[in-house]
């Protein structure tokens, strides 16, 4: 997790306008001349229902609700009438409800239930167009309401709205004419113009303008960044935020299209349990073809219709043993609909039972190098799943069309062999448990720790079904966990904050209207505000019970940045008194070195939690515990230098071990891997002389006794620490030979915790620099052979640079030749292999595309088939994974992973520079008695090496096939070249023979 610098933001909504955005807008809502002084839903007892007829074309319309809390009519329900072009309605009288849930059909069985979900509509007019919920009236008279009356004269304004980048199926234009008020919020509907386009025609006085600004119904506005627009009579254009007057009617050149796509082909069903999968080819059309209209018939849910934006479709949660038959017909920005495809049935089987819980691997972990990738972004399985959030236009990744959550575990389990081709044994995920924030794809924002986020799961690729993939084919799960903090919504079972929401005319789009029957789960759109990131749940008019926060709900009397009047308790913060002490800490940091760092907020999206008390330990132990269970074989622990040691070292760790241990037996235990991310990001021993923040103090127990209060326990080690000094910390033997004999560890001090290796990080701008500045930590961490090394991350490169590494070539694969051979484990971040957006800046949260980044989609190189026969070899690859398995440092991987994998002394070995000369060259041997290896190796990356003082032997170069025989003790070997390096194998005989040449040469390995 990035350490980002706290910003100055104390005002409690302040703060959300700044990180924010103000929940994901493309600007804010335009301030009303009137404002109304009730929340938008409190006059409203009607609901207007409008349904797009045209993608349907059915004989009849019915209507089939029930008013919140209320029956449901009668099936079919009630006729809906003719409104205008392609719109049917009805207008429900909804008594006190605030809303009503509906479905439609044809009046003879064919149905639209939203896929099985029922639509949730609110109050007032509500149109539900192809899927989609939006609050509009799409009928409204020619010119709309006038908010003013006055004297129509000649003039008129006709206003074309361009939603090509918008992506909008809605549109309203909420305007002013000179001289009068503002429309109703959200304004008035615009009416299709041609592709791409929307308009509405407004009368107007004699020589006067408009004030407007546009929305889709759902809350997300277009007013100009904040200056609103000013749009004269005439014909106008808004397009990308311009103005263009007197200008030509963007649609008069172009004929209406009245040609529908062709049939879509190929549709085929396959049968998985109770889900079907069904593909077809796309279908083309003279301008687009925008999605797809899927029929199912068959059991006894009735014939139901869906729309779905891919070419594949998953249709889960069917009866068991029932034959179904699904047609496809394309649809077109203009709403032609092709006709039905040839179609394709599928036979359901059993339900399937829950995915069997795994079994870790329980292997040593220095055997298995790792690929990290952020699950996200890498590749993509279910398009099902795929969500925006609130950022998704703001950040630009809807012009990419590049959903923040893109990837997932069926994307993942597609590509082990990939990454098993590679030579990868090891896959670091980033969390997986429910996030919510603005822009919580990456995972660092948890809000229900106990539950899998919906946005990664797919029929058939569920968490369990992702661990259980990976251990088929011999390759572990590390799983990355936060134990620090939870969102700024708190966390779901533990405490979540309530905040003050009014529904005022500046707030309504802002804060949804609560649906007591959904829950929020990142996945699922509540369709009265059109939302999967609906916050209804999160606010409250009324104040709750015990609440602490001053002032509860009264003006502050300031406003946003954005000109809105705020109220107090609008937006949670550690110091509003909103985040009870007993759970959270109430705090900034202010000093990254001091011990505030370990005990307040680093960031106003990450809720800091009270590590030291004792129902907060339960909950994330409890938590994890459930990820243990599963099988995973390891945690990658996030923010860990922000928890004291002591918390670590009394409750998490040990709970680690004897869970593993309870359910997998001692040697799982012991090889479950726990590395720590302790951020310290300077080039030196010790983190600014602060041993309480170095990565290598929290390898090791305590060594003297606290309080038995965690809180004070925690103080008390600070300080003793502290005054020992950086010269008084345990130091270790364990990553060091003995001369040339392996020496028995020494682990009677290890915490329980491994760290990435950061000073290595840091120091990554050259492999020699790298090098040096490890050696020079190792005797201080308790056992160094352990550390995760890397060169570039998801957050940092080499010496805190903001940008993926971008050495070039030579470099990286001079770095991998170093981190392969030295002590440690190698790490990559997902697409290096292939220099993947090298000097990029690789976070820059939503305010710029994700596709520009480092944590750019990477499924795109994946396209296609591969298979792996073993680690570090692919039997078979097609398409475009064909053509990225041929980079230069592909090649060079799958060779460095063959040979550390065939030679023990790489992976798990002690290490020497006694006796030696060159640059980077060392000696390595790892000997293990109860198994009988033994094994010894010299290594020199990049320059020539001599060595003295060895056994003598008979020794094979693993990367040539050279073989030297030693008499005198001595061996000199010439320098092999930037990004080369020579692995010569003591030959024991037996099963400790030298492998002799692995692999065969490639662009650096040769």
């Amino acid at each position: 997790m990035k350490r980002t610098p706290l910003r100055l933001l104390r005002r409690p909504l302040a703060a959300a306008a700044a990180t924010a955005g103000i929940l994901g807008l493309l600007t804010a809502v335009p301030e009303s001349d009137a404002p109304a002084a009730v929340p938008v839903a409190a006059a409203e007892n009607t609901a207007t229902v409008f349904y797009y007829t045209k993608t349907k074309n059915w004989a009849a319309y019915d209507l089939h609700y029930a008013p919140d809390g209320g029956s449901w009519t009668t099936v079919p329900g009630v006729r809906m009438e003719a409104a205008c072009t392609d719109w049917v309605k009805k207008t429900v009288d909804l008594g006190s409800a605030s809303g009503l849930s509906a479905t439609f059909n044809d009046g003879a069985g064919v149905w639209d239930n939203n896929a099985g979900k029922n639509y949730a509509l609110g109050t007032g007019s509500v149109t539900v167009k192809d899927g989609v919920v939006a609050h509009s009236d799409p009928c409204a008279g020619t010119g709309g309401p006038d908010p003013s009356p006055s004297p129509t004269g000649s003039g008129a304004a006709t206003v074309y709205y361009s939603t090509a980048t918008v992506g909008w199926t809605t549109t309203n234009i909420h305007y002013q004419p000179s001289g009068g008020t503002w429309t109703t919020v959200p304004g008035v509907g615009m009416e299709p113009a041609c592709t791409g386009w929307t308009k509405r025609s407004v009368d107007l006085p004699e020589g006067a303008s408009l004030r407007a600004a546009f929305n889709n119904g759902n809350g997300v506005w277009d007013n100009n960044g904040g200056r609103d627009y000013t749009i004269p009579a005439g014909v106008s254009t808004v397009e990308n935020g311009t103005v263009t007057a007197d200008a030509e009617d963007p649609c008069a050149e172009e004929p209406a299209d009245t040609e529908a796509p062709s049939v879509p082909t190929k549709v085929a069903a396959d049968a998985d349990g109770v889900s079907v999968v069904l593909t077809w080819e796309p279908s083309t059309d003279d301008r687009g073809v925008t999605k797809y209209q899927v029929t199912r018939t068959g059991g006894t849910r009735g014939t139901t219709v869906v729309d779905v934006g891919s070419t594949v479709h998953s249709d889960t949660d069917l009866e068991e043993r029932t034959a179904y038959s699904y047609t496809v017909r394309a649809v077109d920005a203009a709403g032609n609909v092709s006709a039905a495809s040839a179609p394709a049935t599928a036979t359901t089987g059993e339900r399937p039972a829950t995915p069997a819980a795994g079994k870790p691997l329980g292997t040593d972990p220095r055997k298995d190098p790792i690929y990290f990738v952020l699950t996200a972004r890498f590749n993509d399985g279910d398009p099902a799943n795929n969500r925006g959030g609130s950022q998704h236009v703001k950040s630009g990744n809807a012009a990419n069309d590049d959903p923040m959550f893109r990837g997932d575990f069926k994307g993942l389990v597609e590509r082990l062999d990939y990454i098993k081709g590679l030579g990868f044994s090891a896959v670091w995920i980033t969390p997986v448990v429910l996030n919510r924030s603005d822009y919580d794809y990456h995972g660092y924002h948890g809000y229900d720790f106990y539950k899998v986020d919906g946005r990664l799961k797919s029929a058939g690729a569920s968490y369990q079904d992702l661990i259980n993939a990976a251990h088929a084919k011999g390759m572990k799960i590390y799983q990355d966990v936060v134990y620090n903090h939870s969102s700024r919504w708190g966390a779901k079972g533990l405490f979540t904050p309530t905040v003050y929401g009014v529904r005022d005319d500046q707030w309504s789009w802002y804060y949804d209207e609560r649906n007591e029957g959904f829950e929020y789960d990142g996945v699922s759109v509540e369709t009265k505000s059109g939302k999967s990131y609906y916050n209804g749940d999160l606010w409250s008019t009324a104040e709750p019970s015990g609440n602490t926060c001053l002032n509860w709900g009264k003006p502050t009397g300031g406003t946003s940045p954005e000109g809105y009047r705020l109220y107090n308790c609008q937006w949670p913060n550690p110091t509003s008194g909103m985040f009870p002490k007993a759970y959270y800490h109430n705090c900034w940091i202010g000093n990254w070195e001091g011990e505030d760092a370990r005990s307040c907020w680093l960031h106003e999206d990450l809720a800091d939690f009270n590590t030291e008390s004792a129902p907060v330990q339960n909950y994330l132990i409890g938590a994890y515990d459930k990820y243990i269970d599963m099988g995973v074989d390891g945690f990658r622990v996030d923010t860990a230098v922000h928890i004291p040691r002591t918390t670590w070292n009394r409750r998490f760790l040990p709970a680690i071990q004897e869970r593993v241990g309870s359910r997998f037996g001692a040697q799982a235990a012991k090889n479950f891997f726990v590395f720590g991310e302790v951020a310290a990001f300077v080039n030196d021993k010790w983190n600014r002389g602060s041993v309480n923040h170095s990565a290598q103090f929290y390898t090791w127990k305590e060594r003297k006794e606290y309080d038995a209060d965690d809180a004070k326990a925690a103080l008390e080690m600070y300080d003793y620490e502290q005054q020992q000094g950086t010269g008084s910390q345990p130091t270790s033997t364990n990553a060091f030979l003995d001369g040339n004999t392996y020496r028995t560890p020494d682990r009677s001090r290890f915490s329980g915790m491994n760290v990435i290796d950061m000073r290595m990080h840091m120091n990554f701008g050259d492999a020699t620099n790298a090098y040096n500045n490890g050696k020079d930590s190792d005797d201080s961490y308790n056992d160094a052979t352990y550390n995760v090394v890397y060169v570039d991350s998801h957050d940092y490169g080499p010496n805190k640079s903001s940008e993926r590494y971008a050495g070039g070539t030579d470099a990286w694969a001079e770095n991998m030749s170093l981190m392969w051979t030295f002590r440690g484990i190698p790490t990559l971040y997902y697409g290096s292999e292939i220099e993947f957006q090298a000097g990029r800046k690789i976070d820059c949260g939503p305010s710029c595309p994700l596709a520009t980044t480092g944590r750019a989609y990477y499924g795109d190189h994946l396209a296609g088939t591969v298979a792996a026969s073993d680690f570090g070899e692919v039997s078979s690859a097609t398409g475009e994974v064909a053509r990225t398995l041929e980079k230069p440092l592909v090649k060079h991987l799958q060779r460095l992973n063959g040979i550390r994998r065939a030679v023990p002394a790489l992976q798990m070995g002690q290490y020497s520079t006694e006796g030696i000369t060159g640059s980077m060259a060392y000696k390595r041997r790892y000997t293990d008695a109860a198994s009988g290896v033994d094994s010894f190796a010299l290594v020199t990356v990049t320059g020539g090496a001599t060595y003295t003082g060895i056994p003598n032997g008979t020794y094979k170069d693993a990367v040539t096939g050279d073989t030297r025989v030693v008499s005198d003790g001595r061996l000199s070997v010439a320098a092999p070249g930037k990004g080369n390096l020579r692995v010569y194998v003591l030959d024991l005989g037996g099963d400790n023979a030298a492998p002799g040449k692995i692999g065969t040469a490639g662009p650096y390995l040769k």
